[in-house]
This record gives C-alpha cells, sequence and structure tokens, in this order.
C-alpha cells in the first residue's frame, strides 16, 4: 500500500501519547493540527501546546488554527487531498464539511467503551464513579453528534483489584497508549476498506460532562479520618482529580490541598 496520507488533530492529555504509539507503528501524519499557543505560568509567557512540541520535534508541520467559522483552516485543508483524518482530544466542535473532506472520513479516538461515557471527562469519571468496566478505548467515525458515530473497534482495559484505583494521569497514559496502538492497526485496514462500522446501541448511552469548580473538594476532618465506603469514596476521588486541580479540604480557614496520599 501507498503511504496513508493524513492529518492528525490533538490535544491534551491524550495527544502526544497516541502520536508516540502511531511513530512506534512507522505511521506519522503529514500536518498536525493543535490549539494555538496560549500564555502559560506566572509570567505569562506564550507556551506552545505539547501536540506542537512533539510535532516539531518530528519535523512535521504544524497547523493552529483559532477557528472553524472563518475560510482559514477550511482553504488549508482543502489545498491537500487527505486519505483520512485523525481527532484525538481535540477541543474544537468541527463542521460538517471537515468530517468529510478526506477520502475515508474523520476517525476519532474516544478513551471510553461507547456508547458507555460519552462527553468530557471519560477517564476521570470512570476514577471517580468506580467504573472499571467501562475503561477501555473506542476508535470511531465522527459524525456530527457528541461520541455518537459508528464504531470501527474497541478495546477493553482490565486493570487488577491491587492496581485499582490507578491515578488519573496514569490512566490517561495507558488509555492514550492502548488507543494509539489500536488506532495503528485500524488506519491502514480501514483506508484499504477492510473494516465495517458498526452503528452504536445508543439507548445504552451514558454521559460524563466536564467537572465545575469546587467539584473536588473533599468534606474530611483531618484529625478523625474516615474508614469504609466513605474512605473509599474520597480515595476515588483524590485520584480522579489528580493533575487537574487536584482535591483539596479546608481547615482552620485554610484551604489544604491533597498532593499525596494512600488507602489502608
Amino acid at each position: 500500500m501507498n503511504k496513508i496520507k493524513f492529518a492528525y488533530f490533538g490535544g491534551e492529555p491524550l495527544g502526544v501519547p497516541v502520536l508516540e504509539a502511531l511513530k512506534a507503528a512507522d505511521l506519522l501524519p503529514s500536518l498536525i493540527v493543535c490549539n494555538p499557543d496560549r500564555p502559560s505560568g506566572r509570567g505569562h509567557m506564550l507556551t506552545p501546546p505539547p501536540v506542537k512540541v512533539w510535532a516539531e520535534e518530528n519535523g512535521i508541520e504544524v497547523f493552529q488554527p483559532t477557528n472553524y467559522k472563518d475560510d482559514v483552516a477550511k482553504s488549508r485543508l482543502e489545498a491537500e487531498d487527505w486519505d483520512v483524518f485523525v481527532v484525538v482530544a481535540y477541543n474544537f466542535i468541527l463542521p460538517e464539511w471537515f468530517l468529510h473532506l478526506p477520502k475515508h472520513q474523520t476517525l476519532n479516538v474516544h478513551p471510553s467503551l461507547l456508547p458507555k461515557l460519552r462527553g468530557a471527562s471519560p477517564i476521570r469519571t470512570a476514577i471517580l464513579k468506580d467504573l472499571r468496566e467501562d475503561i477501555g478505548v473506542t476508535v470511531m467515525l465522527l459524525d456530527s453528534e457528541m461520541d455518537h458515530g459508528p464504531i470501527l473497534d474497541q478495546e477493553q482495559v482490565y486493570i487488577e483489584d491491587e492496581n485499582w484505583p490507578l491515578s488519573g494521569p496514569n490512566l490517561d497514559q495507558l488509555l492514550a497508549t492502548t488507543g494509539g496502538e489500536l488506532l495503528a492497526e485500524i488506519i491502514p485496514a480501514w483506508v484499504a476498506g477492510e473494516l465495517s462500522p458498526q452503528e452504536q446501541d445508543h439507548e445504552l448511552a451514558t454521559y460524563c460532562s466536564r467537572f465545575e469548580k469546587g467539584q473536588n473538594e473533599l468534606t474530611i476532618d483531618p484529625t478523625r479520618l474516615p474508614a469504609g465506603d466513605k474512605a473509599w469514596n474520597m480515595w476515588l476521588k483524590i485520584n480522579a482529580f489528580t493533575g487537574i486541580g487536584d482535591t483539596f479540604f479546608m481547615h482552620e480557614g485554610k484551604r489544604i490541598k491533597i498532593k499525596a496520599a494512600r488507602f489502608e
């Protein structure tokens, strides 16, 4: 087969690990599209997203559109003939023309076993709600509805009791790598016409949303730590919010952030 020409649209936290898995399979995009550089840190220094840094380190052209409402992004993408687009944790609402521009449409890696946990926070919600049975990755065709498109393949990820719950960053990495490896198998098979998409059972869909401010707060007395189910649920919450604000509690008027903990 000739080299597959595809563009990769990626964001955090999954974008770079998926790219690493594709690279290991000798399957690299011709173009990487990511968010614009943004101010970061106390000095508000303009900082490139990790996906852009990875692209530059690997000598791949980068495109950073600010939106898909004007003709800038459309003109750039229409300038070349694409076999397929790949979207991974890319936080833009994508228009209908985008999905069908490549010859073989647009693939997406979603870190849950769809139709379970559609939405913005499937990994951290799976930890928070103790949903080990829903942990895995899905590669699907994007359509105009959220996490709704037909499935090309899925892989469940089993985690032993003694390792559960994983911290959020560790589960991010595990599912991104698993998704990247699955994607590396699917892209050539899909382009070659060897796969048949399967419609999701939409009646079984469950949903997760973005976390709200303050949702990472614990109600806890550090002099009388909880036990049993209450302790377990707090442990799940600590792991779910690790790396995305971390959990905290208020004590004697002070806000105390939890940076490390253990469950016994």
